[in-house]
């Protein structure tokens, strides 16, 4: 009887938990990532760089390589990607589980500021401050651009972004788990006046939000993308793993198209 096999879209840490948990169960992980980093952290089971080459090409490896059940652990802006996914999952009549792990919600003392993109939320930052920390990733900075005159930027990211980027500003590379105390520290270091992010969720960047707060500081928070119609979510990996305990059953793998 073939092994079961999961596909996971990955790129988090969720999506390295999800294959350390189930490599240790016996289950033939493959995790997929897009190749946007090019010192990407290890992960459990077999690897695959690049892309699918759109909802055909990731449903023709799905079924050439027996894929039982598709994980979409990729990052909750990665809408692309997602939808991509779903199409694949219905071509194929495979299974798919959305881990979405919940956004972050404002507390006393937060001083945040919706915007429905980073175009939106480039359009707020003149009114809020002139020394931006931008937390949004390498990719979109073309959005803060027309606000290059107004607004000085301090952008971190794990690789360097590629240009248009704001003239007037300073590149910081580091990759997260990030520290209170680091936030802290670099907020103050380069005078930031207002924090610019992504509603990504979860513990590994939420201390700049702390920081910010301590501070006094605007957060300008850009919401997240929903997920695709009718697909199946999960807050976290032991959701995901107990949906798929039934689904990965032996016998599972004799339904795989």
């Amino acid at each position: 009887m073939p092994t079961p096999h999961a596909l996971i879209l990955g790129g988090t840490a969720e999506a390295r938990a999800l294959a350390t948990a189930l490599t240790a169960a016996g289950t033939r992980v493959t995790t997929a990532l897009a190749g946007r980093v090019s010192t990407p952290r290890p992960v459990p089971g077999e690897l695959r760089i690049g892309g699918f080459g759109g909802p055909q090409g990731l449903a023709a490896w799905m079924r050439e390589h027996h894929v039982t059940a598709l994980l979409d652990a990729t990052h909750p802006f990665a809408h692309r990607i997602s939808e991509n996914a779903a199409e694949a999952a219905r071509n194929t009549g495979v299974e798919l589980i959305a881990l979405r792990r919940p956004g972050w919600t404002p507390g006393p003392g937060d001083r945040w500021h919706s915007a429905g993109s980073l175009d939106e939320a480039a359009a707020l930052l003149p009114a809020l401050g002139r020394r931006a920390f931008l937390a949004t990733g390498r990719l979109g900075l073309q959005a803060f651009v027309p606000r290059e005159e107004a607004v000085w930027f301090l952008i971190r990211s794990v690789e360097p972004p590629q240009p248009p980027t704001p003239r007037h500003c300073q590149v910081v590379l580091d990759r997260g788990p990030f520290t209170l105390e680091g936030e802290r520290r670099l907020l103050r270091e380069h005078r930031i006046d207002v924090l610019v992010t992504k509603d990504s969720g979860g513990p590994a960047t939420a201390a700049k939000l702390t920081a910010a707060r301590e501070l006094g500081l605007p957060v300008v928070v850009v919401r997240r993308p929903d997920p695709p119609a009718g697909v199946t979510t999960a807050p976290d990996v032991a959701s995901v793993l107990a949906l798929l305990s039934a689904l990965l059953s032996p016998g599972a793998a004799d339904r795989c198209p």
